[in-house]
């Protein structure tokens, strides 16, 4: 019988690390997630931010690279950002 694979470990610091936030289009939308996320990122490289609209224009997906100092981290960012309206996922 197979052994069951253990889930990857993240090693922190983790560079490089995608943080992918899902939305309702506006205006304002850009703006207001790099504000959330610069809160607990202050060196984000917005050069490096790739954003995508959906074929209706209703959503927009943002993918983020950050250093990600732990599962702390992590967490608080998620945390912050979900909890705003237009935010409907955070992967």
């Amino acid at each position: 019988m197979a052994k069951k694979s253990e889930p990857h470990k993240i090693e922190f610091p983790c560079a490089d690390f995608p943080i992918k936030v899902l939305g309702e289009s506006g205006a304002d939308y850009h703006d207001f997630v790099v504000e959330i996320v610069q809160v607990h990122v202050p060196d984000l490289e917005i050069e490096r931010i790739r954003v995508n609209e959906s074929s209706g224009g209703r959503f927009t997906s943002m993918t983020m690279y950050i250093t990600a100092q732990s599962e702390e981290h992590l967490k608080a960012i998620h945390a912050a950002l979900i909890k705003h309206d237009r935010i409907k996922m955070v992967l």
